[in-house]
């Protein structure tokens, strides 16, 4: 589906590709992660090839994944959807604790002990973000963030991007809201 991708993201930045359903966008994301079949080229995480390299591996690296469907267990508590994936000390970051994660989010402190289909969905993008930075990757792919959530959950969504890219985070962002990821991106 994609051919001749070039594509640099320096490191503390926000990179946003826009566009329409169907133009590649999410497939790019998935690309990178090792997520999609054949691949071609290269793909380099803090100098290292990853193009030959499955999935696990990649997240090792220090990527981090939010998918647009988020993933949350619905039969799993907030909490312990949060504590699920194992801490990777992957990328050059550090994994987030418990209580750092809850500071960025006290929506999901809040509601830790609900169960993940009774949070909205913006606490459930909230929860996706929270588990990729418990992990300690260092560059966040994320895919549709702000989709078909209330205008004040988007603007706390990008709190979070603005507060992120403060602390060093990496981001490549997939949107269609080109207001959102304009006041976000570097390019």
């Amino acid at each position: 589906i994609l051919h001749g991708i070039d594509l640099a993201v320096p490191r503390g930045q926000v990179v946003t590709l826009l566009g329409r359903n169907g133009a590649g966008r999410t497939t790019t994301l998935r690309a990178i992660m090792g997520l999609t079949g054949s691949r071609k080229g290269s793909i380099k995480v803090h100098g290292q090839e990853a193009i030959a390299l499955p999935t696990h591996r990649i997240a090792h690296l220090g990527l981090g994944y939010c998918p647009e469907e988020r993933g949350i267990f619905a039969s799993l508590s907030a909490e312990e959807n949060l504590l699920l994936p194992p801490r990777l000390k992957a990328g050059r970051g550090k994994a987030m604790g418990e209580a750092e994660i809850y500071a960025m989010f006290p929506n999901l402190a809040e509601r830790r002990a609900s169960p993940g289909t009774r949070l909205s969905g913006g606490e459930q993008q909230m929860l996706a973000v929270a588990r990729i930075l418990r992990t300690g990757a260092d560059i966040l792919l994320l895919d549709e963030i702000s989709e078909g959530l209330a205008p004040v959950i988007v603007q706390a969504l990008a709190r979070m991007i603005t507060a992120l890219k403060a602390q060093g985070f990496t981001i490549v962002m997939v949107e269609q809201n080109f207001r959102f990821a304009a006041r976000l991106a570097d390019q």
